[in-house]
């Protein structure tokens, strides 16, 4: 083989798989999400690491926006759920699977806001799983945001029939 035709080949074989990453890595971020990738309950655990401190819940999307949870703070006295309906909020979900929500934990006897949490997310497993990490929280009886470092996860909530179509 010629020497000039092995060098373009040798070119040719190293130059296309650069070209084809670089038009991978210029592709669109538009993975098809939207609210209505969130729909239903998602069991959720929360890792605080600004003060040891764990939660369990379970939201509620309403594929439109909106959510409702409940939610079970480690150390609380009585050892109960949050009432239903008493912990509201809103999410918004971008194209890239990306997303914030805000929560209002309206507490009971806490002067407004009442306890706020600002959420950012990414969504994974086709909607199934959300990574979540805590971007701003005011607590209840504060009205002063605090710094955290708090992260969760949450996982859809479904039958084995739901699993198996």
């Amino acid at each position: 083989m010629n020497s000039w035709a092995f060098k373009r080949i040798l070119a040719a074989t190293i130059a296309l798989p650069a070209l084809s990453g670089t038009a991978w890595a210029g592709a669109s971020d538009d993975f098809g999400c939207s609210n209505a990738t969130l729909k239903g309950e998602y069991a959720f655990g929360v890792t605080n690491f600004t003060i040891p401190q764990v939660v369990a819940g379970i939201k509620v999307f309403d594929g439109n926006g909106n959510l409702t949870q409940r939610d079970y703070i480690g150390d609380s006295s009585p050892a109960e759920f949050a009432p239903k309906g008493q912990e509201t909020g809103t999410y918004t979900v971008n194209s890239d699977c990306t997303g914030s929500m805000t929560i209002n934990l309206n507490v009971p006897g806490a002067p407004p806001p009442n306890g706020v949490i600002w959420i950012l997310f990414v969504i994974s497993d086709g909607g199934r799983h959300i990574h979540e990490v805590v971007s701003k929280l005011i607590p209840p009886f504060s009205s002063t945001p605090e710094a955290v470092q708090t992260s969760a996860d949450d996982w859809k909530v479904a039958s084995e029939q739901d699993q198996q179509r």
